[in-house]
């Protein structure tokens, strides 16, 4: 790298300067006399946090093995660098060649949570690009948005000129390639670009759309507006090919999905950060989706259908990786490991391959069941470890109405199974708030807590325990989130949060285990304040804009909330916490995220709310279909049913 776009004596005055230099192992250097598109991807995060994403990382390589592309990284800067950068009035740049963002044709922003909206205006406004979309000109580069947080974008709609639902892996391709030929051409316009993408699958661009509203502030009409009187647009573009423009976007935003996981770029070679990263390690994606259906997972709708990689893919992935890395650990990437079908034999090669090189293996998101413990037995060191579960509530009833498919035998079977096999740490995590949720299951949570430890105690022989039993207990905050059978689901002040998060602790101080007990449990006002942002309309962009005025950045920090701030910005622009959380929403209201088609339809939705009330447990896709939609993507468990 020739130049720094920070000088030492500032790269001396922050925390952790190498989050700012660059030439990290394994980047992509590309001359940028032979590119004609430069990307910029961005977490709106620290950059440990950053580095630990896979899907920056996925789009990383995507977008680097076009050969007419460059994509760089940035990340947000620390608060000591934020406030440097203002004073001394430093743009933004990107880590691989240290340019400013603004040079750049695209900034790609990945929401992966709500509460990181503050951190997307800090990019914006430290890039020196304007932070509401009607403001920008040619001039500006194409700021996106894509993630989870997608599903629902119209909080931040205002501040994005393009908004992409779904895999990356899909349309991106096409996207770029219009772009390369109208921004070639002399007739070439920002707004033209939008109007042409906008009828690209997966491309949602909200300045083309209007929404208006009923006086109980309830949303009458979404909309796309037109712009050309009924009439197609035509132009040329440098290829000398006839560019279509329709006279208006679509009603309707269909996600896209990679049918064929082993068909998609994967990071064989991933970056190697200076400093540790939060997940120090290689990943390895075993499948996308999951089979299990919980009401309140909205990972587990909206990455319908599930699909698996190749066995024979994987084996590769992990050794390529392994090999290009220097990591001492492998992860395993799935939202339900335990359901990947060929996991023995998976973990059969890795455990060979990482003997022989060193490396240790770790397997989340497994499932409390003797088949998941024999394959962790094989990997972890069970004195060194603790098991991590999720029963998510604490009675069978609730368990039920939120179609966790796992009962308390499955729980007590599997932690006494755990107990025989040598280990004496456990992890449970719940939620509270849950649809239907009643104070007698809230007490049944430190009571199973206290059974588990009381088995310890009865089935290990004091002379084979690896010490006194740990069983941890925590618990988040219920957040409804769209596309789940809950997002018709109310929320409740903070004040109500906090009494049910007092009476698990006081019960859990009255049972005979209590020494081996301990409880953690989630700040209730951020999850309010989530619930907020999860499901807001564009009413909501002018209150995250004045938080990140009055100095709001990093809100995912418990550090650097502020509620008041927060609260303020509401009552300042006419939010009422009453109508975005605190009711529940009619299954005939039109929703801020209606326009958007992910494939699982709405009557599914609501059939599984309807069976939520009355305690029904749907069976997972393996077992039978359900008829959600997903079949529609034609691929992983819909073709194999």
């Amino acid at each position: 790298m020739s130049k720094l776009a920070l000088t030492d004596d500032i790269l001396m005055a922050v925390e952790k300067p190498a989050r700012y230099i660059g030439d990290e192992l394994n980047i992509t250097r590309k001359d940028l006399k032979d590119i004609d598109i430069r990307i910029a991807m961005c977490f709106p995060d620290v950059y440990e946090i950053g580095m630990s994403h896979l899907g920056i990382q996925i789009l990383y390589e995507m977008f680097n093995q076009r050969s007419d592309t460059y994509c760089e990284r940035v990340y947000s800067p620390w608060p000591d660098l934020h406030k440097i950068m203002k004073d001394r009035d430093i743009p933004l740049f990107a880590l691989e060649t240290q340019d400013a963002i603004r040079s750049f044709d695209f900034l790609g922003i990945t929401l992966q949570y709500e509460m990181c909206y503050t951190n997307v205006l800090q990019i914006l406004d430290l890039a020196k690009i304007p932070i509401w979309q009607k403001d920008r000109t040619d001039n500006d580069p194409i700021v996106m948005g894509g993630g989870p947080c997608t599903y629902n974008p119209e909080p931040i709609a205002d501040f994005f000129d393009v908004i992409y639902v779904g895999e990356g892996e899909v349309s991106y391709d096409e996207f770029l390639d219009i772009y390369k030929d109208m921004k070639g051409s002399s007739s070439y316009s920002r707004e033209m670009f939008l109007r042409r993408v906008a009828h690209i699958d997966g491309i949602y661009v909200p300045g083309l759309y209007e929404v208006e509203y009923n006086e109980d502030s309830t949303i009458s009409r979404f909309y796309p507006r037109e712009y050309n009187k009924g009439l197609d647009f035509a132009f040329k573009g440098a290829s000398g090919n006839e560019i279509i423009i329709p006279p208006k976007a679509p009603d309707t935003v269909k996600r896209v999905v990679l049918s064929d996981l082993d068909e998609g770029a994967y990071p064989t070679k991933p970056i190697i950060p200076y400093i540790r990263a939060t997940q120090d390690r290689v990943v390895l994606e075993i499948q996308r989706g999951c089979i299990r259906g919980c009401r309140f997972c909205q990972a587990g709708m909206i990455y319908r259908p599930n699909r698996e990689r190749s066995l024979e893919v994987l084996k590769k992935q992990a050794y390529d990786m392994v090999m290009s890395s220097g990591h001492e650990e492998i992860s395993l990437c799935s939202l339900s490991s335990s359901d990947y079908s060929k996991l023995p034999e998976l973990v059969d090669y890795l455990i060979e391959l990482c003997t022989e090189h060193h490396v240790n293996i770790s397997l989340p998101s497994l499932r409390i069941d003797a088949f998941s413990l024999d394959v962790m037995s094989k990997v972890q060191d069970i004195r060194k470890s603790s098991l991590t579960f999720a029963p998510e509530a604490g009675s069978q009833r609730l368990r039920n109405v939120i179609n966790k498919g796992l009962t308390k035998e499955d729980i007590i079977n599997g932690s006494n199974t755990a107990f025989e096999g040598g280990w004496n740490k456990v992890k449970l995590y719940f939620m509270l708030g849950l649809p239907l949720e009643e104070d007698s299951d809230i007490v049944e949570i430190p009571e199973l807590g206290n059974e588990i430890a009381k088995n310890y105690y009865d089935i290990v022989p004091k002379e084979k325990r690896n010490g006194k039993c740990q069983i941890s207990m925590s618990t988040s905050f219920f957040v409804p989130k769209p596309f789940t059978p809950f997002q018709w689901a109310r929320m409740y002040p903070k004040e109500e949060y906090l009494r049910r998060a007092y009476l698990l602790k006081d019960t859990m101080n009255k049972q005979l285990n209590k020494k081996s007990l301990s409880y953690h449990y989630h700040e209730a006002d951020v999850s309010v304040l989530e619930g907020v942002l999860a499901r807001g309309d564009r009413r909501l962009s002018r209150a995250i804009y004045d938080v990140y005025m009055n100095g709001g950045i990093y809100d995912a920090w418990s550090e650097f909330y502020d509620d008041d701030r927060w609260l303020k910005a509401f009552s300042d622009n006419g939010v009422s916490l009453d109508f975005y959380v605190y009711r529940e929403r009619d299954i005939d209201e039109i929703l801020p995220w209606d326009f958007i088609d992910v494939g699982i339809t709405k009557k599914f939705l609501i059939r599984e709310w309807e069976n939520a009330k009355k305690g029904i447990v749907t069976p997972n896709c393996r077992e039978k279909c359900n008829g959600c939609g997903a079949a529609v993507f034609k691929g992983g468990v819909c073709i194999r049913n």
